[in-house]
């Protein structure tokens, strides 16, 4: 009877067993995470003065963007946005932080953005930019006298374009744009770096 049984139950769970295994064999691997990176500094590293307002020659307000590159896209991507935002700034007693970058509607098919974007509100490809300062990158710029800040490079792909033009208000374009994302997002990349000004 013990024999029988145990029979049985090798029978039982070697069916089990090839049943099973097909279902296995056919089961998605999950996509890696989509990644960021920008060369000029490590992630949660010191960024360097370069791509501040405090680099040398930099017009007030301004800088010099730095090289972002991104992997692992999701699949059905249209477009991207990267919003860079000082995560240490309330703004008019808010939660509302400093609109340091927005760049939106970059095309799918681009893999990075390069160092020193242009300034202007439409870029070649068809993006568009705004920040506190402008049409253009506003660079880190925490006072010397206080704490390091917290600067966040966050990228977005989304299963679509936005159908939203800048205006003079950055704030209230930023606003647009997330807004605008909802219901979209794909996948999301974050990059982070640390910044006041020299002594």
């Amino acid at each position: 009877m013990l024999n029988a049984r145990f029979l049985m139950f090798v029978a039982c769970s070697l069916g089990a067993w090839l049943w099973a295994a097909p279902l296995a064999a056919q089961q998605p691997t999950a996509a890696p995470p989509m990644t960021m990176t920008i060369t000029g500094f490590p992630d949660g590293g010191q960024i360097p003065v370069k791509f501040s307002q405090a680099a040398p020659g930099a017009a007030p307000g301004e800088g010099t963007s730095p090289a972002i590159t991104w992997a692992n896209v999701p699949a059905g991507t249209q477009s991207f946005v990267i919003n860079m935002r000082d995560m240490d700034v309330a703004r008019n007693k808010t939660t509302e932080d400093q609109a340091h970058w927005v760049v939106w509607n970059i095309p799918a098919a681009t893999k990075g953005l390069p160092e020193g974007v242009a300034k202007g509100s439409q870029l070649p490809d068809g993006s568009y930019q705004i920040s506190a300062t402008g049409p253009v990158y506003r660079g880190p710029g925490a006072p010397a006298t206080g704490p390091m800040h917290h600067y966040m490079f966050e990228l977005f792909a989304l299963d679509t374009k936005l159908d939203v033009r800048p205006t003079a208000d950055a704030f209230e374009t930023r606003a647009a744009v997330m807004k605008a994302m909802q219901g979209h997002v794909l996948g999301k990349a974050v990059y982070g770096g640390l910044f006041k000004r020299p002594q």
